[in-house]
C-alpha cells in the first residue's frame, strides 16, 4: 500500500475570507517526481490546475515550472485576495498509487472545523469538487457530523452553495466543478452547457469553468 501524505500544510492568513478545499494533490508531489510544468505549491498539477482558470480570469502570466519563482506568484495572488488553501484530507493508502479519489482508503482528514474557529475572517469555502463519494463536499459534510453540524441548501443549481452555522457564525460553502479532466463529462451533460454550446460551437469546457469560477475568484 503507498502511503499517500499531504505534502503541504494549510495556506493561510490571518485575515483570509475564502478558503479553496480539495482532497489530495497527485502522489507525484508527495513523492517529489514532478512534472516539468508542475508548480511545487497547492493545486500545482499543470495538467489538473486550478490555477490555469485563475490565470485565465485575472490574466496573471503565472509561470508553470518548479521554479520558486512560480510559487510565489501563486501565494502572492492568494494574499492580495485573502485566499487560503487548506485541503481536507491529511493522508490516505492506495492499492494503485494514481490521483483518483475514489482510491483512497485509510483516509484521515484534517479538522477544518479546527482552522476554522483559529481564523475568524473565514466566510467562505470553495470544494474543488462536489458531492461524489470522496470529494471534498462529501468528506466535508461527514467531518462536519462529527461536530454535529450539517450543510444546509442555498442553491441547487452548479455550483451547488450550502451554508451552515459555526455558533452564530454563517459560513456558506461552494461545490465548484473540478478541474480534474474526468469532470468533462458531467460538465458536458449541464442543460447550460449545452445551451452555451449550441449558441457557440467553439465554447468548451476549459470556458465552462472559467465563466463559472470568476464569481468566486
Amino acid at each position: 500500500m503507498f502511503f499517500h501524505k499531504h505534502p503541504y500544510k494549510p495556506f493561510i492568513q490571518t485575515d483570509t475570507k475564502k478558503l479553496i478545499v480539495g482532497t489530495l494533490p497527485p502522489p507525484r508531489f508527495s513523492t517529489g517526481d514532478l512534472l516539468e510544468k508542475d508548480v511545487d505549491f497547492c493545486y500545482g498539477s499543470y495538467y489538473n490546475s486550478l490555477w490555469l482558470f485563475i490565470d485565465s480570469i485575472h490574466n496573471l502570466g503565472l509561470r508553470y515550472d518548479n521554479s520558486e519563482e512560480a510559487v510565489a506568484q501563486r501565494k502572492q495572488f492568494l494574499i492580495e485576495n485573502k485566499i487560503g488553501v487548506c485541503d481536507i484530507v491529511a493522508s490516505a493508502k492506495r492499492e494503485k498509487i494514481d490521483a483518483s479519489d475514489l482510491g483512497m482508503t485509510q483516509i484521515q482528514l484534517r479538522d477544518i472545523i479546527g482552522y476554522l474557529k483559529q481564523y475568524p475572517n473565514i466566510d467562505t469555502l470553495l470544494f474543488t469538487g462536489g458531492n461524489s463519494k470522496n470529494g471534498p463536499e462529501y468528506f466535508f459534510r461527514k467531518h462536519l457530523r462529527t461536530y454535529g453540524l450539517k450543510l444546509e441548501l442555498v442553491h441547487d443549481e452548479v455550483p451547488r452553495i450550502h451554508k451552515f452555522f459555526l455558533n452564530e457564525r454563517l459560513i456558506k460553502t461552494v461545490s465548484l466543478t473540478s478541474s480534474s479532466g474526468a469532470a468533462n463529462i458531467s460538465i458536458s451533460r449541464l442543460p447550460l452547457y449545452k445551451q452555451l454550446k449550441a449558441k457557440n460551437p467553439d465554447f468548451n469546457t476549459f470556458d465552462f469553468r472559467v465563466m463559472q469560477y470568476q464569481e468566486f475568484f
